[in-house]
Order: structure tokens, then sequence, then C-alpha cells
């Protein structure tokens, strides 16, 4: 009898551990999908080999909650708020699910903002992100092996009272290897792992009326949680020189001008602590920006490497600071987020870290669309191999990446 007892412990142990782990435990991507399909409707898209693989929640926005360059057994990249997901009920301002693509939408403050109320103050306890892009589910419109696309109607209110009447739509993608490798332009060594997949996104003016600088513009904006640590360090390079042609290197007055021991600002690189500690953030205006961004965790050997579209001509982008604005448009183009407190003794988010990009903001007539496109590339793999991969893309190795902020 006892035994008996034993068995079916262990066989309930070992169920539970294929779904389920403690809240502050670590998971693979099986188990984060066991997990999300437990509690909604997550599917998984898969390269040709089915060893890079992407989970994808429709309720969700269609956003990419995580992924895996190993299978199943593979680690699980992407940042999930395990609680938020189980309680399955909204929060107020956000309701942060976490995943590391999700479809989001600018400004968030200012006159044209749709973040804020008409007539709120530009606080916190006034910010609200719309449902559309936080609650709301979008639809599955058709699904593959490799990809999915999704669609979504809906209305929306700026500060500034101006209706806009839109429509999304939202192809996920994995990324073969050889793909993954020519839109990095690199060489990939046999010994390195990766998961490379892409959210092509549109956004339609569905209504009758063009939009107008004069009244208020949208932009697509693309954010990715990631799990973040003591070792973990975004990597940006932009373009450089004189601040008088080209504007500031770096925007780091979002939340308060960012600590000298969490940036680091060069000619042509900037390094930004990734360790979910302190709630920070940065941007890169148009004049600056290039269309790629990354990181590198030191603990756990992860290269993250973020590819986007950058419109040459393009220098109109939503300004999203929390104030009315004298320059509306003169907003970024790459973001990078690191969570934290928001007061002393108040819980952070996540904690996470986010790597962000915008398209321009453009006055669309009625059924006219912009789109943008989000490139997502993991790669785990012996260090010598990751540094000279960090070296091509970034252009800064694993050692100067590691040493760049003061401990």
């Amino acid at each position: 009898m006892k035994m008996k007892m034993i068995l079916v412990l262990l066989l309930a142990a070992a169920g539970c551990s294929s779904t389920e782990v403690s809240m502050s435990g670590e998971r693979n991507f099986g188990q984060d999908v066991a997990f999300l399909q437990k509690h909604t409707d997550a599917i998984v898209l898969s390269d040709s080999t089915g060893q890079a693989k992407v989970a994808v929640v429709p309720a969700y926005q269609g956003r990419v909650m995580t992924s895996s360059a190993d299978g199943d057994k593979g680690f699980s990249f992407g940042w999930l708020n395990y609680e938020l997901i189980a309680a399955g009920k909204p929060t107020p301002h956000i309701t942060p699910y976490g995943g590391e693509d999700r479809f989001w939408m600018g400004p968030e403050g200012g006159q044209f903002a749709i973040f804020f109320p008409k007539g709120a103050q530009f606080v916190f306890d006034d910010w609200q992100t719309p449902p559309i892009i936080d609650t709301e589910p979008f639809s599955l419109v058709s699904k593959k092996t490799g990809q999915a696309l999704f669609e979504k109607k809906a209305k929306l209110v700026n500060y500034s009272g101006t209706e806009f009447d839109i429509e999304i739509k939202r192809l996920v993608q994995v990324l073969d290897r050889v793909p993954a490798a020519s839109a990095l332009n690199v060489k990939l060594p046999d010994s390195v792992k990766i998961v490379a997949y892409e959210t092509n996104n549109s956004l339609t003016n569905a209504g009758s009326q063009a939009w107008s600088k004069q009244t208020g513009l949208l932009s697509i904006w693309i954010l990715g949680m990631f799990k973040p640590s003591d070792k973990t360090t975004v990597v940006i390079p932009f373009v450089a020189g004189d601040e008088a042609k080209l504007g500031p290197k770096v925007n780091d007055a979002y939340f308060g001008k960012v600590p000298e021991d969490r940036l680091v600002v060069r000619d042509n690189v900037l390094f930004f602590s990734g360790d979910g500690k302190y709630r920070s953030k940065i941007g890169l205006s148009p004049a600056r920006v290039k269309p790629i961004m990354g990181s590198y965790d030191a603990a756990k050997g992860v290269l993250t490497i973020v590819q986007f579209t950058k419109p040459f001509t393009a220098k109109d982008y939503v300004n999203s600071m929390w104030q009315l604005q004298d320059q509306p448009f003169a907003g970024d183009v790459a973001n990078s987020y690191n969570d934290g407190p928001p007061e002393p003794g108040k819980k952070p988010l996540g904690p996470f870290y986010e790597l962000e990009s915008s398209s321009p903001a453009l006055e669309l007539k009625p059924g006219a669309s912009i789109q943008h496109v989000h490139r997502t590339f993991h790669l785990v793999g012996p260090a010598d191999q990751l540094d000279g991969l960090a070296k091509s893309l970034l252009g800064v190795g694993l050692k100067e990446i590691q040493t760049a902020l003061p401990k």
C-alpha cells in the first residue's frame, strides 16, 4: 500500500513538473508553453527543424510570449508574468502579461497621447494603456507551421479628442537558420544555436478622414520583455558625430537622468544596465539610431539581437514624454527600458528589461497604411563564437560589454 501511494505521489509530481513550477522557479520552453496553454490559447510556431520555437497568444494581441533555440527543453527567453497570467484578471493602468514582442502604439504622452484622457495630468495615476493593446484579443486569421496572421479593428481617441478608426494586421514568422543569417549578414558557426523570428506589423487608417499632424498621429511600437540578470548589459550602437549637428547621443530623461553606473555612452555605442533593479529608460533619435540593438546576458551566455525597419528619409516620430510638448514629432526610434520599483517601497512591474522600436508617424489618408518590421534573434553557443558575432553586429566584443558598466 505504501509503495502504491509513493508511486501515485511520484507520478503526480512528475505531471506537475512538466507544466507547473514555483512562481520564482526557472522554466524551460516546454514548461512555459504548458503553463500558457493551461490559462489561455497559446499556439507554437517553429522553423523547419522544429528546434527553434516561438509561443504566441492571440488573446494577448498576438504577442510572442517566449521562444527557444533548442526545442521544448531549451531556455525560455521571454519574460512571463506567471502570477498575473494565472489570475486571469486585468489590472489597473496596464496588464503586464509579459512577452518578448508585443504590439503597442504611440504616442504615450503629450497633447496627442493615447495613454492619457483629455484633461488628465501626466502622472502614473492617470496613465492607462488602451484596451486594444493591453487586454483585448486579436483575431487569428491563419496559421501555418512557421507563421500566424492576426488582425484587429478598433477606435482610439487621443488626449486632444481626435478619433482614429484603425485596422491592425500582424504577421508572426519564424525564420530558418539560413534566412536568419542572411538577415544578420553574418556566417553562423555550427556550434551556435539560434531562434529568429520577425513580426510584420501594419496600421491602416480605416476611417473617412485623413490623419493630420495638427490633430495628432499614431505610430506602431514594438516592445520585447526579457529576463533580467545582474550580468545583463544592453548594447546600442549609434551614429557618431557632433551634437551640434546630430543632437544628443541619447535621451535619458524619461524617468529622470540615468545614473552613471547604469549608462555609459561612448562615441558610437552605449551600454545600459538590464538588471531589472532600477526603473530607467533611454531612447535614440532618428539622426542617431541604427536599425539594430542588442544585449548580452553573461550569466546565461545569451546574445540577443533586435533589428527593425527605419525608413531612410523618415524624421517624424511620436514624442512619448509625459508632458505637453513643443515638438510632438521629435520622438525616439529605439528605446530600452530597465524595470524597477516606480517609487521607494513599491513593487516593480516585473522585473524585466525591454528592447523597443517604433515606426515613423505618418499623415495617412483613408485606406492608407504604414508597416513596421521588428526581428528578434537569440544566439547561444561558445563564448568565442558569440564574441565574434557581437563584434560583427554590435561593434564590441563580449569582454568589452561585460566590463563597460562600473561595478
